[in-house]
């Protein structure tokens, strides 16, 4: 990942309907998005110049939007093309992207109906989400102290800044410990998800595919890419509710994402798996897609 830190960075970043230079692309320090995490965001990829799935992450940014109680004042056309400006003008080939939209300070305290909404969207080029040599061998998981709220305490299927506080703790946790992510729980106590991405995990004697169900956690697009990819190679994917029990069943398990893609998980607390071949048959498979997008 590049050392350089991101208030560091040079060219331009797109705010408010405009260009403006990276620098000088601040919030004001009382803004309500700060205090009271009122801030939705996405994470998209660029492949070869083209953001993937792009429209499908902006339609999940201004949904995100409308579940804090704001409405973002862009609509999609102007929000793709923005995206695409932006990538343009950094002249990303392979990179990420980052559009965030935010209360800002005119009000400063629980209610903020009158807060103006703005809208920024950055890029720079971007790697492997894990180290790449890691990655190649399968990354190792514990298990998160922290769960998922019920999905009636918090708006579950947005991308909210809130909602990642949790994550961070968990992600940070787990490399204190010599791990290179952490396994959540859900509120009941079942497998959710990693701490910035969905999971699956592999029965290859029954030629079956497992991942959790979505209903407190947000349901990934990547994630949906690779059910469809799995579909397409006639393996039987199950979408329910899965114990961390039934971790030792299994004998292969990935993470995906859109910073970690298709990502092999070697080890989840005690628990070994193979880095299994149908694995890497998804990653060729989802490259390919994410190549000619």
């Amino acid at each position: 990942m590049d050392p350089i830190p991101f208030d560091k960075r040079s060219g331009k970043i797109w705010y408010d309907g405009s260009l403006v230079d990276w620098e000088k692309a601040n919030l004001h320090i009382l803004s309500h998005g700060l205090h009271y995490a009122s801030c939705v965001f996405e994470g998209e990829r660029v492949y070869q110049g083209k953001i993937f799935k792009l429209r499908e992450h902006t339609n999940r940014l201004i949904y995100s939007a409308k579940r804090m109680g704001f409405q973002i004042p862009f609509s999609e056309e102007e929000i793709d093309i923005a995206c695409q400006l932006v990538v343009k003008e950094q002249k990303i080939i392979n990179g990420y992207v980052r559009p965030i939209a935010w209360r800002g300070s005119e009000m400063m305290a629980v209610s903020a109906q009158k807060s103006k909404i703005h809208l920024a969207i950055a890029t720079w080029e971007w790697g492997s989400y894990f180290d790449p040599n890691i990655k190649i061998k399968g990354i190792k998981l514990n298990i998160s102290s922290w769960q998922k709220p019920s999905p009636k305490s918090i708006p579950w299927d947005t991308k909210a800044s809130g909602i990642y506080m949790i994550n961070t703790l968990s992600k940070h946790a787990a490399e204190e410990k010599g791990f290179q992510d952490s396994l959540m729980l859900d509120w009941e106590g079942n497998i959710a998800e990693a701490t910035g991405a969905n999971i699956f995990f592999i029965d290859s004697k029954k030629n079956e595919i497992h991942t959790p169900i979505p209903d407190s956690f947000l349901d990934g697009i990547t994630r949906r890419s690779i059910i469809e990819i799995i579909k397409k190679f006639k393996i039987k994917i199950l979408e329910r509710k899965i114990h961390p029990k039934e971790i030792s069943k299994f004998d292969g398990c990935f993470l995906t994402g859109t910073a970690a893609e298709v990502t092999p998980v070697s080890q989840i607390t005690e628990y070994k798996f193979n880095i299994s071949p149908v694995i890497s048959k998804l990653d060729d498979e989802y490259k390919k897609i994410v190549n000619n997008n």
